[in-house]
């Protein structure tokens, strides 16, 4: 699979100057947590999973959470866990690709127990969702997965959800966040990503933003987030992808507030019509979003609706002219440090500062592509839709 391959070859080598790197379940580990994009969850309970799966596939869609916590009912859970059984069974026998699949589970004990049930179609499966991770918790959750893998010869990987009050509250983040680094150093090789749930944080205060604001607009979850980003997303070696929390509005709202989309990007590539349909879909509010996701050291996004993943992958993709100050910073004879301009013309390059973000940009680049220099995130999305 790679991003943006549901749309023709030929479309693509007008959008990209490098096209998004084809990559399958058994890539690095460096790669697809960079390539994670939009993963997009789905209640295990859909009569129609495995079709929903090959549908979201198709569209674009590269990686998938199948729930079975939150998004369910506590009573549905058996049933749910025996759909999954009879939808992985399905997917097998069809034969085809299937985006990343995880599963989201709610004790360690389904770990083990659902990888003995799924059998041979648990080759399908790339890892499972850690919800409330604490070390307290994480631990049994990790040994659990450590196990399963032992018994199915495959690798599984964890996503950790860090949600958990004693994140949020001020008086245990510090000791938390300690013993959150602690259990997943153990099982580095293990985990492909943190995911942030911020439903939870502002459950803790019954809270909820609209969708006129982000949740860096929402002061008590942008400080838990700088704080997870300061201790678990270092550049330093240590570090681990830490995805964007979820938008969680797609149908139209009343709107309080202006709409936060330019007309000019749009005017340019008279696509108008698609701007009115983002602001209609509440959708202006999660582009902003995502740039404050990126500018704040996250990369990809919880989503629940299909509608949101082509803006996160559009807004992925790194632009021509990050890629031109990207490589310059990272040329070898520029090892010694020192400042240049950028080939933009328009900002200062300083190779030692900003060598940290050229590496991530460069895999950025290799997940999402590089754009074209005329190439925006307004033609990438037109191009999408029309995939």
């Amino acid at each position: 699979m790679r991003h943006f391959g549901h749309i023709p070859a030929t479309a693509r080598k007008e959008l990209f100057h490098k096209e998004p790197s084809e990559f399958g379940a058994e890539a690095p580990a460096r790669l697809l947590s960079a390539a994670l994009g939009a993963t997009l969850y789905s209640p295990a309970t859909r009569p129609r999973l495995a079709d929903d799966i090959l549908k979201q596939s198709a569209r674009g869609v590269v990686s998938m959470v199948l729930c079975l916590e939150d998004s369910i009912d506590d009573a549905d859970v058996p049933d749910a866990e025996e759909n999954l059984v009879r939808q992985f069974a399905d997917l097998a026998a069809r034969g085809t690709d299937v985006p990343l699949l995880f599963i989201r589970v709610r004790e360690p004990g389904q770990i083990p127990d659902l990888v003995g049930r799924l059998g041979d179609s648990a080759r399908l499966l790339s890892g499972f969702v850690l919800p409330k991770f604490t070390e307290e918790r994480g631990g049994a959750f990790l040994d659990a997965l450590n196990g399963a893998e032992s018994a199915s010869g495959r690798r599984l990987y964890a996503m950790p959800v860090l949600e958990s009050p004693e994140l949020l509250h001020l008086e245990s983040r510090a000791e938390t966040l300690a013993g959150i680094a602690r259990t997943v150093d153990k099982y580095r090789d293990r985990v492909l990503a943190l995911r942030l749930g911020v439903t939870d944080f502002c459950s803790a205060y019954g809270l909820r933003r609209s969708p006129d604001m982000t949740a860096y607009d929402v002061k008590i979850v942008a400080h838990v987030i700088a704080d997870v980003v300061n201790v678990l997303g270092r550049s330093d070696g240590t570090g681990y992808t830490i995805t964007g929390p979820v938008w969680e509005y797609f149908p139209r709202q009343e709107r309080m507030f202006k709409p936060q989309l330019r007309r000019s990007p749009f005017l340019e590539v008279r696509a108008e019509e698609l701007r009115t349909t983002l602001i209609e879909h509440d959708l202006d509010g999660l582009l902003r979003e995502i740039e404050l996701d990126r500018a704040n050291g996250l990369l990809g996004k919880t989503c629940i609706h299909p509608s949101h993943v082509l803006p996160v992958h559009a807004l992925s993709v790194v632009s021509h002219e990050e890629f031109s100050d990207a490589q310059d910073i990272l040329r070898p004879e520029r090892g010694g440090g020192g400042v240049l301009r950028s080939a933009y013309t328009n900002k200062m390059n300083e190779v030692k500062p900003h060598r940290a973000w050229a590496e991530r940009t460069l895999q950025r680049a290799e997940a999402f592509g590089v754009a074209r220099e005329d190439v925006g995130f307004v033609e990438l999305l037109t191009a999408g839709l029309a995939g």
